[in-house]
């Protein structure tokens, strides 16, 4: 047993070193969209992002989905667009719900470990405009156009 011990802590050494010669560094991801694709603040630093929270279950959010999605086609520089949904729902789930609405943005799964720069909020839609230092820049409670966005976006960007 204590040779089983031995060999197990050697090799867990090893691997620490191992790991840390080739600059190994396990980060957690702050949020993964439904892709799979999982982000972290720190590497959006220096964009704009805006963040819709909806559900199905929300007529308006429903309404503004398409002018959510022509608003990402035409993206501004450094801007990036991510919709979450209200509730929390498996993956698969998530991914159904998505599908039944042709809902083709990048969408955050959220979860516990879902880490944002804001407090989900009390009513939907709202769409959160974080600034290039990561802080919450706008607050938008209700229905939003890709005209209104863009304009949005813009003023922010000009103070």
């Amino acid at each position: 047993m204590k040779y089983v011990k031995l060999i197990g802590i050697i090799g867990l050494m090893a691997f620490s070193v191992i790991a840390g010669f080739v600059g190994y560094q396990y980060t957690k991801a702050d949020f993964v969209t439904t892709d799979g694709t999982t982000y972290q603040w720190q590497e959006l630093e220096g964009n704009w992002v805006i963040i819709n929270y909806f559900a199905p279950w929300c007529v308006p959010c429903l309404r503004e989905m398409p002018e959510l999605h022509e608003f990402d086609r035409a993206l501004p520089a450094n801007t990036k667009l991510f919709a979450i949904n209200y509730d929390a729902l498996s993956h698969s789930d998530l991914v159904a719900m998505l599908a039944a609405h042709k809902i083709t943005l990048k969408v955050i799964e959220a979860n516990e470990d879902t880490l944002l720069p804001m407090a989900k909020p009390n009513y939907l839609p709202a769409t959160f405009i974080i600034g290039p230092d990561g802080r919450v820049r706008d607050t938008i409670m209700g229905e939003v156009t890709a005209s209104s966005l863009t304009q949005r976006l813009a003023q922010l960007k000009a103070l």
